[in-house]
């Protein structure tokens, strides 16, 4: 991916970008040029290898509602009208006691619901905050 010039930088909003996937695509797409917006529910790490991350992070829960909503806000403060794309990869797959999968028998409806938020509705929050960006 070729790096584009300043009149023509992208931007790219990144969850779950602390480690994993997440870490290896900011580094893909900061390496090509690209703005990463990240948010992570951590601090930005002192030791992530590309310039102006520190800036361009927003610590965000996912699966708290109102900090998702109020993060729409902070992230909307830091663009300029535009959004090239969202990446929705935050996600979570909580086990049980014994280590083993969740099951809709025995896990109870809240961490179901803790799940659902964070792999689901933050999505819908995000896209539904920023459409008028990403349009």
């Amino acid at each position: 991916m070729p790096a584009p010039s300043n009149e023509e930088r992208r931007t790219l909003i990144l969850t779950g970008a602390s480690r994993g996937i997440g870490h290896a695509t900011v580094k893909r797409f900061s390496s090509a040029g690209w703005r990463v917006i990240t948010c992570s529910r951590h601090a930005f790490p002192k030791e992530c290898p590309w310039g102006g991350g520190e800036e361009n992070h927003v610590q965000v829960d996912l699966a708290d509602p109102k900090d998702t909503i109020r993060a729409v806000e902070d992230i909307r403060a830091r663009l300029d009208g535009r959004l090239d794309a969202l990446v929705n990869n935050a996600g979570i797959s909580p086990k049980g006691e014994d280590g083993g999968r969740l099951n809709t028998i025995d896990t109870d409806l809240k961490t179901w619901g803790h799940v659902f938020h964070v792999n689901f509705f933050a999505s819908v929050v995000l896209a539904r905050g920023l459409r008028a960006e990403l349009a």
